[in-house]
């Protein structure tokens, strides 16, 4: 039987959804604890920070149909490891998101 990485902790960006005025552009899945933060074009770059603050340099995109692993400390891609379900954001769940809290002018906001 093969180990599986940790579930996700939720469908969203654990840290924008604390904050009343968070939103995220697209997702990440840490691989070691099961974090799900915002990527590096989001304003909060939740998934870097989680990473850099908890050495948890591995992540997964948590975007549906992507299936690509990222390594923050290296800056390279890193190695698939399985992962306990689900492996994506509902599907139904806009990106950007949460619904509801994306501003009007999202795009010109995104970290290039």
């Amino acid at each position: 039987m093969t180990d599986l990485a940790p579930p996700p902790s939720g469908t969203g960006c654990a840290e924008c959804l604390a904050n009343p005025d968070g939103w995220w552009f697209h997702l990440r899945r840490c691989v070691e604890c099961g974090h799900i933060g915002c990527c590096d074009a989001s304003i909060g770059r939740h998934a870097r920070r989680h990473a850099d603050e908890t050495g948890h340099a591995v992540a997964a995109s948590f975007e549906p149909g992507e299936e690509w692993f990222w390594d923050y400390e290296a800056e390279t891609s890193a190695r698939r490891v399985p992962l306990a379900p689900p492996r994506w954001r509902p599907e139904d769940q806009p990106a950007p998101g949460p619904e509801g809290r994306v501003p009007a002018d999202w795009k010109s906001r995104l970290h290039q």
